[in-house]
């Protein structure tokens, strides 16, 4: 335990003194763009000027995603610069204390950005680096967020994590390539973002040829006795579910993992990569099918040397969000120093791919609109899993 703690220890002291040498001077390097890093990094809560408060016992957890984004953005940095290529990059702390959101984007609005690479955590981020994008003509890359709320009329605003309604288009198209036929079910619960998944499902079919499935609303605490009975033995039983809601998801996971005899395939959402009940199902009986925009694959030669760096530099495994963070700094980082003002009409060029095919794509909310809406990563993963272990992506 003691090593553990002096390794979490010696992460945090490393990217204090990184944070730190980053916002040096406010003088720009001629002819070296420049970059800003948005992540929710809590300085405050960890350190009293230069001196490290949290003491040995454990990290708070809330503070992991934005250091381990930072660490693998930081890394990425060291990478471009063995190229010899240079970048002036300004890390921002999003979650410092006496500073709000406006003031942090008027601070930034002087600084002359060439990019924005943003890891953002609520929709008031969103909203006011999507204006400070939009009015100061600045790409906006969110890396982690996966929503267009208060987003519109921007074409400099680009989303890395798919948007929900892209997702359920994705697992219909999916689920009609795989199941030409069978029994589907499309299980949901009572709330209003479970309306909205079932108006999403519903426009999806208008897009295509329709799937003939059967909607049930079911209590969270549903047992087995009022989910099986709507299956069929004798037929290939697809279930699908509509809801985002982490204790219905599991419950259904669990349950057809407890009871199923006869081969049943559940379609989970996106929140379902990672989901602790996806990984430890094991009927053989059951298959579970869910999409998503990031796959990191451990034993890929690219992934697998990162995550060596990583090691070697922070005695630590890099988690998806630090991947997110080396990948989103380095593929766009590269495309700006390659394609300067240029940038935004080539940002599916996959000369600088890491792990995954983005294929971005504008997109107008209405069909009559002038310009996009925003740019959105419409390419889509899917992943099968069987006794908790991956057997396909598609």
């Amino acid at each position: 335990m003691k090593a553990c703690l002096s390794a979490v220890c010696k992460i945090f002291l490393l990217f204090g003194v990184m944070l730190i040498h980053l916002r040096g001077s406010s003088q720009s390097l001629i002819g070296v763009p420049r970059v800003a890093i948005l992540a929710p990094l809590y300085i405050d809560s960890a350190f009293d000027n230069t001196t490290y408060k949290l003491g040995s016992t454990s990290m708070p957890r809330y503070i992991l995603p934005g250091l381990e984004f930072y660490n693998g953005a930081m890394l990425a940095i060291d990478s471009i610069k063995k190229s010899g290529r240079s970048l002036d990059v300004w890390v921002f702390d999003t979650k410092k204390k006496n500073l709000t959101v406006d003031a942090l984007a008027k601070e930034m609005e002087s600084l002359q950005f060439s990019l924005v690479i943003a890891a953002f955590s609520n929709l008031t981020e969103q909203k006011r680096f999507a204006e400070f994008a939009f009015s100061n003509n600045v790409p906006l890359v969110s890396a982690t967020y996966p929503n267009d709320a208060y987003v519109s009329g921007n074409p400099f605003f680009i989303m890395l994590n798919s948007t929900l309604k892209t997702h359920i288009e994705g697992i219909y198209k999916q689920v009609q390539r795989m199941y030409p036929v069978g029994k589907f079910l499309l299980v949901t619960r009572k709330g209003n973002m479970e309306e909205r998944i079932l108006d999403m499902f519903a426009d999806a079919g208008k897009k295509t040829y329709p799937i003939k499935y059967k909607t049930v609303e079911l209590p969270d605490n549903f047992t087995e006795d009022q989910l099986l009975p709507l299956l069929d033995s004798n037929d290939q039983n697809i279930v699908i579910c509509g809801s985002l809601d982490e204790n219905f998801s599991t419950n259904l996971i669990k349950t057809l993992d407890r009871s199923a005899t006869f081969p049943v395939t559940l379609v989970g959402s996106p929140t379902w990569d990672g989901l602790r009940a996806v990984v430890r199902t094991g009927n053989a009986n059951l298959s579970i099918l869910y999409s998503t925009p990031f796959n990191y694959i451990r034993t890929d030669k690219t992934i697998a040397g990162i995550a060596a760096k990583y090691r070697q530099k922070l005695n630590a495994r890099p988690g998806d969000m630090a991947l997110k963070g080396y990948e989103s700094m380095f593929y766009f980082s590269n495309l700006l120093l390659q394609y300067n003002k240029d940038f935004l009409n080539n940002l599916s060029d996959p000369k600088y791919r890491i792990a995954n095919a983005y294929n971005l794509q504008p997109v107008k909310l209405q069909t009559s609109a002038q310009i996009p809406d925003y740019i959105e990563n419409k390419k889509l993963y899917f992943i099968t899993r069987s006794l908790g272990k991956i057997t396909a992506v598609n």
